[in-house]
């Protein structure tokens, strides 16, 4: 008869993550050789090899790749009853595996995890930032509990909430100050010059979507992974840019940047908390958006005063306030 312990799929679990026996243990709290002799009681109950070690590094071999949905399944049917029988307990506490994509961690992470951390001194956060696509299938998966991106969602096994829009401006070389008209139009040919994010990020749909009828050339072999990033490339004047309204503070401060508003209404993206719907943790899901809210409406209200403001034909270094919102954000 074949014995599969929890503890075995749970450092299996481990492993698969990491490929790294030394910080796999260190995950599960156990000394590695106590994580190697479980690995490889589990490799003899299965008859099959799960993991490839050698020259320095782990690989997951055929069969663990065959086998690991279905150990994450389990793993995640255990968790969601644990904290289903948590629920009468403490709020927010234990592991909490939250996906975030690479446009909003950045700006939101410095502000929340102190929060968190004051707010809900049991909660363990792990944090994993990548692309939507990345997260939305980890937390499809299990091997995320949740996840905050741009929505909406449209996938059958996940629900989500909104947190709040995140209204889009204009970034420019400080020297071009004067040349595009404020609040700029989406079919200005200014965006001729758009720089975008590289392919997988959703804020470039964003950018392809709102610059209206007029296509990005100049910048075409372009691109770049993160908005700090595109904000060095515009100062040195190779280009424009988005910059959304929660990464504004990231240009206080630049002489060789300044913003211009949108024409309204306003573009702006959705960030939502997604997470699974056979998930037992709601109650903790909407905790946790409520404590995003309210460090996003501190981030935007502090970003929306008028310190180092440099004002001339309606372009500004830091954004002007702008129309009131019921997503927390108010000023």
């Amino acid at each position: 008869m074949i014995r599969i312990t929890f503890r075995q799929m749970q450092y299996f679990e481990a492993l698969a993550e990491t490929l790294h026996f030394g910080r796999a243990a260190e995950v599960v709290g156990v000394t590695q050789p106590a994580l190697s002799a479980q690995i490889a009681e589990m490799e003899s109950q299965l008859g099959v090899r799960l993991f490839e070690r050698g020259g320095g590094s782990v690989h997951l071999t055929e069969d663990a790749l065959a086998y690991r949905p279905r150990i994450e399944r389990i793993l995640n049917e255990v968790r969601d009853l644990q904290a289903d029988a948590r629920r009468e307990r403490k709020e927010l506490e234990g592991r909490f595996r939250l996906g975030i994509i690479p446009t909003v961690a950045p700006y939101l992470l410095p502000q929340l995890l102190p929060h968190l951390k004051s707010r809900f001194p049991e909660l363990r956060i792990e944090i994993r930032e990548a692309v939507t696509a990345t997260i939305r299938e980890e937390t499809i998966n299990g091997r995320l509990d949740g996840m905050i991106a741009a929505g909406p969602f449209d996938d059958a096994a996940l629900t989500s909430e909104a947190l709040f829009e995140d209204h889009f401006l204009l970034a420019i070389p400080a020297s071009e100050v004067g040349r595009v008209p404020a609040p700029v139009e989406p079919e200005n040919l200014v965006f001729e010059r758009l720089m975008l994010l590289e392919e997988g990020h959703c804020m470039r749909e964003d950018a392809l979507a709102i610059c209206g009828r007029v296509k990005p050339v100049s910048m075409a072999s372009f691109g770049a992974t993160s908005l700090t990033t595109l904000l060095h490339m515009v100062g040195h004047g190779l280009g424009v840019t988005l910059l959304p309204e929660i990464a504004a503070g990231a240009a206080f401060g630049r002489p060789d940047v300044a913003m211009i508003p949108f024409s309204e209404p306003a573009p702006a993206r959705t960030i939502c908390l997604a997470w699974r719907k056979s998930s037992a943790r709601r109650h903790d899901h909407v905790l946790l958006a409520e404590a995003i809210r309210e460090v996003h409406g501190a981030i935007v209200s502090d970003s929306r005063q008028p310190k180092q403001t440099r004002s001339r034909g309606g372009v500004r270094t830091a954004p002007a306030p702008l129309p009131k919102t019921n997503d927390g954000g108010e000023p």
